[in-house]
């Protein structure tokens, strides 16, 4: 499993990457323990949906434009898009079975 499974979202790219199809973005920080606790896991998510969704991250602290759109205030909040709307979103640290449960059921945690 690499890293190029996540894609790295800014301020810029946001839009056209969440526009067309299934896109879980992971709203992070750097300084956030369980934010770290949540990468592999979401490389493990990326990899295992590849074709049926795109796993992105958001770092809060560099694309504030972005995080304050979405009004993110605690990290890591996970928000599903489909075709560019909100589906749904999950604040806190969930496992594998469950971020995979919120992607493929439309967001319904």
């Amino acid at each position: 499993m690499n890293q190029e499974m996540i894609k790295k979202l800014t301020d810029q790219n946001f839009t056209s990457t969440v526009k067309n199809g299934v896109t879980l973005v992971d709203f992070h920080a750097e300084w956030c323990g369980p934010c770290r606790m949540l990468a592999p896991v979401l490389e493990e998510v990326a990899y295992e949906l590849e074709g049926k969704a795109t796993i992105g991250k958001l770092d809060i602290d560099v694309e504030q434009k972005t995080a304050g759109e979405f009004q993110v205030t605690s990290v890591p909040t996970l928000i599903l898009f489909k075709n560019g709307e909100e589906a749904g979103r999950i604040v806190g640290l969930r496992d594998k079975e469950a971020i995979k449960d919120f992607i493929l059921n439309s967001g319904k945690e």
